[in-house]
């Protein structure tokens, strides 16, 4: 089972607000009669044009660390680096560096059924989508918002 089958599960057995009190404000219109699975299948489009295939990240000190990258847009696969302040500005650079130009313009992270969930309001253009991403660690739910972020704008087309 995974994280999202087990949030969903767990909160559909109990009185417990639903899943869509504890997503973001401004997501919970989006949500409105959805079902979780529905919802995830909408914002956190994992098989889109842009696929992360690998991630690493070397701390160079100093705050720095060097991040390296599979990703793939469409058919092809390319093997990017970057050195940044950390995994969004890495991620950022990364995605630029391949002609992908997505923008942050809301970020918000929580627990959501024993994993982490992120929240991303992305912007590539004059166009703007809310995308997710669940994962074990708060750094992987991130990346996955931003992979999210860049399918959901057709980014990378």
């Amino acid at each position: 089972m995974n994280a999202f089958d087990s949030f969903a599960s767990a909160h559909a057995r109990t009185s417990a607000p639903s899943w869509q009190d504890r997503l973001p404000l401004p997501l919970r219109a989006d949500a409105a009669g959805l079902t979780w699975e529905r919802f995830t299948a909408i914002h956190a489009p994992q098989n889109g044009p842009v696929r992360l295939g690998g991630w690493s990240a070397t701390a160079l000190g100093a705050g720095r660390s060097s991040y390296e990258a599979t990703l793939a847009v469409h058919a092809s696969i390319h093997t990017a680096s970057a050195v940044a302040n950390g995994p969004v500005a890495g991620m950022t650079a990364l995605l630029h560096d391949l002609g992908i130009h997505l923008e942050i313009l809301s970020f918000d992270q929580r627990e959501l059924g024993g994993a982490h969930a992120t929240f991303l309001l992305c912007r590539e253009g004059d166009r703007q989508m809310w995308a997710m991403g669940m994962g074990e660690t708060a750094a992987e739910s991130t990346l996955r918002a931003m992979i999210a972020g860049a399918n959901r704008l057709s980014v990378g087309r």
